[in-house]
C-alpha cells in the first residue's frame, strides 16, 4: 500500500480488488464468511493464478510466468 499522495504503490491492489469483485464476488451470493472465503482462495489459486491471461506477464497465467521464469 503507498503512503499518502503516493498512489502508484496501490494501483496494482487496486486492480486486483476490482477483478476480484467484478469477476467472483458480485457473480456469487455466500451464505456464510466461511463459504466467501473459501470461495475466494478457491477462485485466487484455481483460477486467477492458475488459468487467467495477465497482459503484464505476456498474457500468461502467472504460475506459468513464474515457472518460464525460474527454468531460465
Amino acid at each position: 500500500m503507498s503512503r499518502k499522495a503516493n498512489a502508484w504503490d496501490n494501483a496494482p491492489m487496486e486492480s486486483f480488488f476490482k477483478t476480484l469483485k467484478v469477476e467472483r464476488i458480485h457473480q456469487v451470493r455466500y451464505d456464510t464468511r466461511a463459504q466467501a472465503r473459501l470461495d475466494i482462495v478457491d477462485w485466487i489459486e484455481g483460477w486467477y493464478n492458475r488459468q487467467r491471461l495477465h497482459s503484464a506477464n505476456g498474457f500468461l497465467p502467472p504460475v506459468t510466468w513464474e515457472n518460464a521464469r525460474l527454468a531460465a
